[in-house]
């Protein structure tokens, strides 16, 4: 049987250190101070650069550097109840480019009205961007907490082409290329409707 083995993955966003045997992987922690790390197993072993092709660091680097859109890998979380597991793994059939909220989630797992439980589930994911919780969005599309940074959560989603932010939300948009709700759907025509001009004031009113 493949060893487990870790390496570090360098990003735009991170240091990124990946936990996994052959193509399954069991953890992704981010290496920045004040950020909870999952830990290594006992007896996991450090594997360099170059990394083999299809293996989950060369995949995890090749999404980073956006040489690809969906990762050909086995999740075996190294924690998590059989709540936990289940919506993480419906999760992972959220394609990139696309967001679910939190109660949609909570349906497509089968326990509609736990959005609540969902956002826990979300907050203990051990393998995140591989089980992508920075696609599940607030109710009206607009960010909602991540445990790696909001700034980390809509650079992942304008990376992948996302849309879930409100233009008025207190969290974005930041940059040209993030689509906003208000290009299309329900937000469109108020958010195209020019201002109204100022009220002129009525003849011989006081200035």
């Amino acid at each position: 049987m493949e060893e487990w083995l870790y390496s570090d993955v360098p990003s735009t966003i991170g240091l990124f250190r990946i936990v996994y045997r052959d193509r399954t992987v069991r953890s992704v922690d981010l290496l920045e101070r004040g950020v909870s790390q999952t830990g290594l197993p006992e007896g996991v072993r450090l594997r360099r650069p170059p990394f083999p092709s299809e293996s989950p660091p060369k995949q995890l680097a090749e999404y980073f550097k956006g040489q690809r859109t969906a990762f050909d890998l086995t999740t075996d979380p190294i924690t998590g109840s059989d709540f936990d597991r289940a919506v993480w793994k419906t999760l992972e059939k959220v394609p990139a480019g696309a967001t679910v909220t939190y109660g949609e989630l909570a349906r497509r797992t089968g326990h509609a009205g736990s959005a609540r439980a969902v956002g826990g589930s979300m907050r203990r994911n051990p393998i995140p961007v591989v089980i992508p919780c920075h696609r599940v969005v607030g109710q009206a599309g607009d960010l909602t907490g991540y445990g790696l940074g909001l700034w980390r959560k809509r650079w992942l989603l304008d990376h992948e082409g996302a849309w879930p932010l409100r233009y008025r939300s207190l969290e974005g948009p930041r940059g040209k290329s993030q689509r906003t709700l208000e290009e299309s759907g329900p937000y469109a025509e108020a958010s195209a409707r020019p201002a109204s001009p100022p009220r002129a004031a009525p003849t011989g009113a006081a200035p």
